[in-house]
């Protein structure tokens, strides 16, 4: 019996371990949660018809394991879908060591060489993480200034630009 209760208390600590959340607020938290997390959020409805949300709170300053950048969050019906953490390309090598911590082990981690027959190449890093329907993303030019974490739930990266 001791072993089962052990087992399960295990594995409820590794989903809680998964769980995508920034400083505290995470996947399907409320627009009350990040309004007191980051006071410097700008809500309002979305400008365009989405079956991802019908919500933003744009531009809030996040302190993302040591690193400063914005963050926007995307509600629809009050709870977060997705949310995508904005931070200097430079910072990866402080950052990926504590997402990987925190988020475990990506499903797949890449760096592609992208440009046009003739032109430079470039690197694209790409990793993904997913845990069940929630999945993250973090992609980043490598010659590029800014570097994204996408963190969303669903279908939301297919949906939210989508026009209708």
């Amino acid at each position: 019996m001791r072993l089962v209760v052990s087992l399960l208390l295990a594995l409820v600590a590794s989903q809680a371990l998964a769980a995508y959340e920034a400083n505290g607020v995470a996947l399907g938290g409320s627009e009350n949660d990040i309004k007191k997390r980051f006071p410097s959020a700008h809500c309002k409805a979305l400008e365009w018809q989405s079956k991802a949300a019908d919500r933003r709170c744009d531009d809030a300053k996040i302190s993302f394991y040591g690193v400063e950048g914005r963050i926007t969050f995307y509600l629809r019906k009050n709870a977060i879908q997705g949310f995508d953490v904005r931070f200097e390309t430079k910072q990866l090598p402080r950052v990926m060591p504590e997402l990987k911590k925190r988020y475990g082990a990506p499903v797949s981690e890449v760096k592609d060489p992208i440009g046009k027959s003739g032109e430079p190449v470039r690197e694209l890093y790409k990793v993904l993480w997913e845990n069940g329907a929630d999945h993250a993303v973090l992609t980043a030019q490598l010659d590029k200034r800014l570097a994204s974490l996408l963190v969303s739930r669903g279908n939301f990266d297919d949906e939210i630009y989508r026009v209708r």
